[in-house]
C-alpha cells in the first residue's frame, strides 16, 4: 500500500515530467537550440536537458527567465497547451543579479503566506511532502525552490506562482505585460475593439476614475446622473 510520502514523491515526478515537456515544446517552437537556451539562463546545455526530461526541476526565477527569452507567457508552464510563435531576439539582462532579487523575493512572500495561513513548517511539511529543514531553507532563500515543489506549496497557500514574482524590475515588468495582454484578449470582441479604438480614451480615462471613488462619491455621482436623465 503507497504511503502518503510515495504519493507525494509520485505528484512531484508527474509535474516534473509536465513541466519538462512544456519547457521543451516552447524552445523548439522559438527555434532555440538547447545550448543557446542553456548559454542565456547561465547554465549548463546538461542542466537544461535534465530539467526538459523532468530529471531536474528549475526554479521560478529560472522559469520566468526563460519564459521571457523564448517570449512565452509564464502560465505556459503549468498550462496543458502547445505553442508556436516565434521569438523576438532576447534583450540582454543582468540576469544573475535579477534571479538573485527574484529569489529573495520568493522567499519573503513564502514565509508571509505561510504565517498568514497560519501553518508551522511542519504543518506544511506534511501537506507537501517537503522536509521542514527544506522549506525552511527556502524561505530564507538558502536554495532556490524547483518549481514544481514550489507550484505545490503555492497550492496549499493558496498563491500563483506569479504572484511570487517582482514587478518592479525589466524581468517581472515583461511577465504583467504579458498577462495585461491575456487579459485583453479574454475581453468579448466588442469591448477589445471598443478598448482599442484611441478615440475612446477619454470614455476609459472615467470609468478608470469612476473605479478609484470611494462609494460615498459614487452614490452622488450616480444620483446626479438619474437626476439629468430622467
Amino acid at each position: 500500500m503507497a504511503t502518503s510520502t510515495d504519493v507525494h514523491r509520485q505528484r512531484l515526478v508527474l509535474r516534473a515530467k509536465r513541466l519538462g515537456l512544456l519547457m521543451r515544446d516552447a524552445r523548439l517552437a522559438a527555434g532555440r537550440s538547447l545550448k543557446e537556451t542553456a548559454a542565456a539562463l547561465r547554465i549548463s546545455p546538461r542542466t537544461l536537458r535534465a530539467y526538459e526530461e523532468g530529471r531536474k526541476s528549475p526554479s521560478l526565477p529560472e522559469l520566468a527567465a526563460l519564459a521571457y527569452f523564448l517570449q512565452v507567457p509564464l502560465e505556459h508552464f503549468w498550462g496543458h497547451e502547445i505553442i508556436s510563435d516565434e521569438a523576438p531576439p532576447i534583450l540582454k539582462l543582468p540576469l544573475e543579479d535579477l534571479l538573485a532579487a527574484h529569489q529573495a523575493h520568493i522567499a519573503q512572500r513564502l514565509r508571509a503566506a505561510r504565517e498568514q495561513a497560519g501553518l508551522s513548517l511542519k504543518d506544511l511539511a506534511a501537506q507537501t511532502g517537503i522536509s521542514a529543514s527544506r522549506l525552511a531553507a527556502y524561505e530564507k532563500g538558502e536554495r532556490p525552490a524547483p518549481a514544481v515543489e514550489l507550484e505545490l506549496i503555492a497550492e496549499i497557500l493558496g498563491l500563483k506562482l506569479r504572484e511570487l514574482l517582482p514587478q518592479d524590475d525589466p524581468l517581472g515588468a515583461w511577465l504583467y505585460q504579458q498577462r495585461q495582454i491575456q487579459g485583453f484578449l479574454e475581453l468579448p470582441p466588442e469591448l477589445r475593439a471598443f478598448v482599442a479604438n484611441p478615440r475612446h480614451v477619454p470614455y476609459l480615462e472615467v470609468a478608470r476614475k469612476l473605479s478609484q471613488m470611494p462609494v460615498d462619491r459614487l452614490r452622488t455621482v450616480a444620483e446626479v446622473l438619474l437626476d439629468i436623465t430622467f
